[in-house]
Formats: C-alpha cells, structure tokens, sequence
C-alpha cells in the first residue's frame, strides 16, 4: 500500500514489554514471521502511542490530527528475497481518532479499530488504559520514569534496550486480506527512550493462558519515548501463498 511520507511528533510512546517463550511466541505468528531471539527469548508487548500534528509531509498546511493509538507487537524475523530480515509483526491495532480507523487498511496501512482511552499523567507518571469497543482487545500500563531497567531484564542496560528496538522500525501489519501484510517503516529524526517502572500491566492477548500457558511469558521491561519528531514511511507489503483459503 502507497502513501505518501506521513510527518508528526510522537507525544509519548510507551513499549511494555515481555519475554516469552519461543515456541509458544512462534505458535501465535502467521507465516512468513519466526520469533527474533535475544538472548534465547522471543519479544511481544504493547505498545501505547499518543501522535500529534500528524500530516502528509507534503501538505501545504502546518496543522494535523491527534490522536491515541495502541498495538500488540512482536519481535520477528522472516526471509524475503533471499535475505532474513528483522522488524515488527503488529496482530492489531486499535485507535480513538475516527479518520485512523475508517483509514486503516484502506488508504493508510494496517486495520485500525475504533477504542476507547483513558488517561492520565503527570511528568514523571503514567496510566494508560485501552479498551476496544468491539470488545475483543484490551491493555492496560501505569508506571513511574526510573533511571534503570528491572533487575530481572534481559537486557543488560537502557542502551540495549532502546537500541533492540530501535532496529525494529519495520512493520507489518495484519490486514483484511487473507495473507497479505501491509507494511510500514518509523523514521525518528532523535530516537531515545528512558526506563519506566510499571507498577500494573494487562493485555487480553499476552494474558490468555490458552496463547501463553504458565510459565511461557513474563513481563520483562519498559521504555518510554516523548516529543520525538518523526515520519511514516510506506514499504513493499508482504504476501504469503501460505496463508491464503485453498
């Protein structure tokens, strides 16, 4: 799907994130994704992103749309053209701006559902919550900024952490077509991210024991992004044969 470069200022953006087990990881994944590894985990999370001034980068006009947005993500791998490559597989996607969700899928892309946002936050505090309003998906984050990342991480400092998944630019997104995946590329003019305490964390779909039975998925960290100007850039979409009806 072709768009033109879409500009705009990430307001906040909170990736919280968990380590999981890669065989359960690779059981919720279509073809062409495989869990990317590190440090022998697989990585899923939400992410929980409010965008502001967000327009066409060629519009004669400074102004743009608001609006909160939220994503399960994974960390994946697949092969295209003889190479492997490494990015983001987003399941869904849910919004609370109207003209994101009658525009996902169609003109801009991944489907986009229609949610409801709650939130509050203070400089140093955050709660956001999600809920669906077709009912299928919801998430939940509240957490404090800290200067270091738990203990118990994967990931040995804030540097690492960011720079994983920076890497993870790319994106592709279910659609409404069987098999195919629109894709998507952040371009961040200044990445950076500081840690966040997450005192409560939910998701309907890390939290389901029948997609990750105990002892397959553990909250590992999470990192929060402000007032960082960036850009949307379109990519070739993936197909895959073998998710097609035969």
């Amino acid at each position: 799907m072709k768009i033109p470069v879409i500009e705009g200022m990430i307001d906040r953006r909170i990736l919280a994130n968990f380590r999981v087990d890669p065989e359960a990881m690779a059981r919720v994944l279509p073809a062409p994704f495989r869990p990317q590894l590190i440090h022998g985990y697989a990585i899923g999370g939400v992410c929980l992103i409010r965008l502001t001034n967000v327009r066409p980068r060629c519009a004669p006009f400074s102004w743009g749309i608001r609006s909160e947005n939220a994503a399960h993500r994974f960390a994946v791998e697949w092969e295209a053209g003889g190479q492997t490559h490494q990015g983001v597989y987003v399941n869904r996607r849910d919004t609370d701006s109207c003209l994101n969700a009658l525009a996902g899928g169609r003109i801009f892309p991944g489907t986009h559902h229609h949610a409801r946002f709650t939130v509050e936050e203070t400089d140093d505090h955050f709660s956001v919550e999600m809920r669906a309003r077709d009912g299928q998906a919801r998430m939940q984050v509240t957490g404090s900024i800290v200067d270091e990342l738990p203990a118990s991480s994967i990931f040995a400092t804030v540097q690492e952490a960011s720079d994983f998944f920076e890497q993870g630019s790319l994106g592709y997104s279910a659609s409404n077509r069987a098999g195919h995946f629109d894709g998507l590329e952040l371009s961040c003019r200044d990445w950076k991210a500081e840690p966040l305490q997450v005192e409560s964390i939910a998701s309907s779909f890390f939290d389901d024991p029948q997609r990750f039975p105990p002892g397959t998925i553990e909250f590992d960290c999470a990192l929060l992004m402000r007032g960082i100007p960036h850009e949307w850039h379109s990519r070739q979409d993936l197909c895959c044969p073998e998710n097609l009806p035969a």
